[in-house]
């Protein structure tokens, strides 16, 4: 039997990039209706506004122009993270900092953590690209010359998650033939193979459709409360259950970092994420470990506000995934498939890898579905077991003692098995490229080295032949010279994206 019709459950980023995966990857298939059903009640969470470098590949798939995104989402690059105090204070008590940059860490494809193990003591590993001083500069990774979705550095971005939603949805509806229908959802109902036959709304329709993709965000309507398809909960592996999140203004004329700002505390860590006109900052934390007046005292401080005066949005997270993803003919997306917390980004990748899967191995004959079901789930389950273990690690190699949280996250972590192996393995040799087997370690050898040597993980030194140490010390002097030349070549950040927004409008119809 052939599938005709399928509705997207939900809109948000989730239900918008399903729908523009699916669109491209059945634009030939002209019988083929895909719907997204939207409810008008129901609001998004809206605070997944990082990105990493591989959106790009996405929104060039789905024919989005960068400019486009740059004019109408409040965009801004990003070239990293910036992690701050996720270390023990030194005797000063200066902050400390490391980055994880899109940069690669082998300039000249050179490996180069042997020598950094040299100077472990007195060198910072992200110091082999050319990414933390531009960015300490506020400088564009792009020139104003670079083409769309090119520049000199490599770059992901930050933007408003509302309004990238919509810019999916109008390159869905109006490029790829999208349908877009308003309803709230309330329920389901099973035929006798134990397929969703239709759904139910709230004013008593009736919808039937051949494959439903659930992206009703928490709620898993479908997948969760219909199939009751279980939950690996992961929340003693991630210890953060608790967000508080607000936006604040900013003026027009201030600097605006080319990175996320992850800045450690006693029970978890804050994002501040700055876009064109605003930031958006996020309090995470563990609530056994810190009350929700502790964790508002907190932001406030770090915004340099009166807790008095603001009003954050508070976000419940359950850390884990439902075991499938994919059951008869639903397939879940985005928060209703699984959720971590929103370090390093997580969401957004997650939900991009799963719909392009999902999309490119979608067969238009029911028959070819399970064979399709069974390979996706077992990719997917593998890429939220490795994604937790990318995210745990940053908390358990830490040498913070300084609270609870901290000692159970560095004393008693509960790793998983290929964490515990990978740690106990780089004790004695750095991670290489075939530490990581699969191409779905969404977080390979290039960013685990970043992270552990950022936080000044041991790893017993390796000797090394005078030639191999001139060879190492000639590339790094290398990636110092091209980060002069850049340093010379590029603009600021805030002058590069105002520079760009008046192009942009001059160009515009009035």
């Amino acid at each position: 039997m052939r599938v005709k019709n399928i509705a997207i459950i939900g809109g948000g980023t989730a239900g918008w990039l399903a729908a523009n995966h699916l669109a491209v990857e059945l634009r030939a298939e002209q019988d083929i209706t895909i719907t997204v059903i939207e409810s008008p009640e129901i609001g998004i969470i809206g605070v997944g506004e990082g990105t990493v470098p591989h959106i790009r590949k996405s929104l060039m798939k789905f024919g989005i122009s960068e400019a486009d995104l740059l004019a109408t989402c409040d965009t801004t690059f990003k070239v990293g993270i910036k992690f701050v105090d996720w270390m023990a204070a030194g005797p000063s008590g200066i902050e400390n900092f490391y980055y994880h940059p899109f940069s690669s860490p082998y300039p000249g494809g050179i490996d180069t953590s042997s020598l950094y193990l040299q100077q472990a003591e007195t060198t910072e590993f992200a110091e082999v690209t050319e990414v933390p001083g531009l960015a300490e500069a506020m400088k564009a990774p792009k020139k104003i010359e670079s083409p769309p979705f090119e520049g000199p550095v490599n770059y992901a971005y930050h933007f408003n998650a509302v309004k990238f939603g919509q810019l999916l949805a109008k390159n869905a509806v109006q490029k790829l033939r999208v349908k877009h229908k308003l309803a709230t959802i309330i329920d389901a109902c099973l035929n006798e193979r134990g397929e969703v036959d239709y759904l139910l709304t709230q004013e008593g329709e009736r919808l039937h459709y051949d494959f439903y993709v659930d992206c009703t965000g928490f709620n898993s309507l479908l997948l969760g409360k219909l199939y009751q398809v279980p939950f690996v909960d992961k929340s003693a592996q991630i210890l953060t259950d608790t967000a508080l999140a607000v936006q604040i203004a900013t003026e027009p004329a201030c600097e605006i970092p080319p990175y996320t700002l992850a800045k450690a505390h006693q029970a978890g860590w804050l994002w501040d994420i700055p876009l064109t006109n605003r930031r958006g900052v996020g309090f995470v934390y563990a609530s056994a470990h810190m009350t929700q007046e502790q964790a508002l005292q907190g932001l406030a401080a770090h915004l340099g506000m009166d807790a008095e005066r603001l009003s954050p949005r508070r976000i419940p997270m359950k850390i884990g995934y439902r075991e499938k993803f994919w059951c008869k003919n639903v397939v879940a997306l985005g928060l209703a498939q699984g959720f971590v917390e929103p370090l390093e980004a997580t969401s957004i990748f997650v939900t991009d890898l799963a719909a392009d899967l999902f999309a490119r191995n979608f067969s238009v004959d029911k028959s070819g579905m399970s064979v399709a079901a069974d390979y996706c789930n077992k990719v997917i389950s593998y890429t939220w077991e490795r994604v937790m273990d990318f995210v745990q690690l940053h908390y358990c190699i830490s040498d913070r003692r300084d609270s609870d949280f901290w000692r159970l996250n560095t004393m008693e972590p509960k790793l998983s098995d290929v964490l515990t192996e990978r740690l106990a393995m780089w004790k004695f040799n750095a991670p290489k490229k075939s530490d990581f087997f699969s191409r779905f370690d969404l977080f390979d050898v290039e960013n685990f080295l970043f992270v552990l040597y950022g936080m000044k993980y041991k790893t017993i030194k390796k000797n090394m032949t005078q030639a191999e140490l001139q060879a190492f010390t000639r590339e790094l002097q290398n990636v110092r010279n091209t980060e002069s030349f850049l340093a010379k070549e590029l603009i600021g950040h805030r002058e590069w994206i105002d520079g760009f927004l008046a192009a942009y409008k001059s160009m515009r119809p009035a």
